[in-house]
């Protein structure tokens, strides 16, 4: 069986008004694949995400609908990140996360003033706070045993 790490997670970002949340999931699953590449000297290890996204957007009454339309929309996903490897501390995947995230938020929607945040949080939080009409994404084609230790959490 291969060692892995579950590091249950919260991602918040502001995305332009036109993003579709579907498409977000799967930047962030996708972005979750191969992590660490910078700070272990180009090597990296296999990750899988899993976990569902949601709009966290304010309640816009039919009257600001017009200029809410230009703004910003406010999105989350709570879920977990299993990384293949012995030796991994919480601390060091998610800053590989965030870094991973980052930079995949940054290409794909430009600048939109803040990057994401991404961090840890209670293996409880996930389960109580997930909203029901939340998307599930994970990460396709991801190393099975990944994917079993992950899937397990949620």
């Amino acid at each position: 069986m291969l060692d892995s790490l579950i590091v249950p997670l919260f991602v918040t970002t502001d995305l332009p008004p036109e993003a579709e949340l579907a498409e977000f999931g799967e930047l962030l699953a996708e972005t979750a694949r191969v992590l660490g590449r910078e700070g272990n000297g180009g090597d990296g290890y296999e990750a899988f995400l899993a976990g569902k996204v949601f709009w966290l957007d304010r309640p816009v009454l039919p009257e600001q609908r017009p200029a809410a339309e230009g703004e910003l929309r406010f999105a989350g996903m709570l879920g977990y990140v299993a990384a293949a490897g012995a030796g991994h501390t919480a601390r060091e995947v998610v800053g590989d996360v965030r870094r991973a995230i980052g930079a995949a938020v940054a290409s794909r929607y430009g600048d939109v003033g803040v990057a994401p945040a991404v961090f840890a949080i209670r293996d409880q939080d996930v389960r109580e706070r997930t909203p029901e009409t939340a998307l599930y994404v994970d990460t396709r084609d991801a190393a099975a045993e990944l994917v079993s230790a992950a899937k397990s959490y949620l």
